[in-house]
Order: structure tokens, then C-alpha cells, then sequence
């Protein structure tokens, strides 16, 4: 089960990413400090998925600070395709 969900990191303000991005770099660090002492690690799967969190916290926030990510409204919905009657050969 993933740490934040994309909505959730979203729905943040970029004062709530810069804390939790420090409290999960300090916990990423405190168990690979644990494991370099020898230790072993309750959760080792716990560490891919800080890692895979911290990098989802600031590709966001970079995506915001250049304008790319936008927030989406239920009201915009992407145009439907419409189908072309294919063409019948003549022969």
C-alpha cells in the first residue's frame, strides 16, 4: 500500500510537501543507517516505497513550479473520437 496517493500529494499545499518530504528523507535515512549498522529491517519493501514517494512529492512539485500539472475539474472531459465510415473500394 503506497505511503501518499498522487491525489493526496496533490491536494497538498506546497508547504505540507517540503514537511512531509523531510520526514520521509529522515526515515529513509534512519533505516538505511539501520541496515548499514548490521541491523535488520522490519519492512524492507518500506524503503522502495519512500523512495518511490519522495520522488512522487517532487516531480509534482517541480511539474507546479513550471506550470505543467493542473488541477482537473470534473466539468473538463477530453472530446470524444468520433468514427470515420470507412470507404468502400470500387473496383
Amino acid at each position: 500500500m503506497p505511503i501518499l496517493r498522487l491525489k493526496e500529494i496533490d491536494n497538498m499545499s506546497a508547504e505540507d510537501r517540503g514537511k512531509k518530504l523531510l520526514e520521509l528523507r529522515a526515515e529513509l535515512s534512519r533505516m538505511r543507517t539501520m541496515i548499514r549498522a548490521g541491523g535488520a529491517v522490519e519492512n524492507p519493501a518500506r524503503i522502495t516505497e519512500l523512495r518511490k514517494t519522495i520522488a512522487q512529492i517532487l516531480t509534482i512539485d517541480n511539474e507546479q513550479k513550471l506550470g505543467i500539472r493542473k488541477k482537473e475539474s470534473k466539468q473538463e472531459k477530453p472530446a470524444e473520437k468520433t468514427k470515420k465510415p470507412k470507404e468502400k473500394k470500387q473496383e
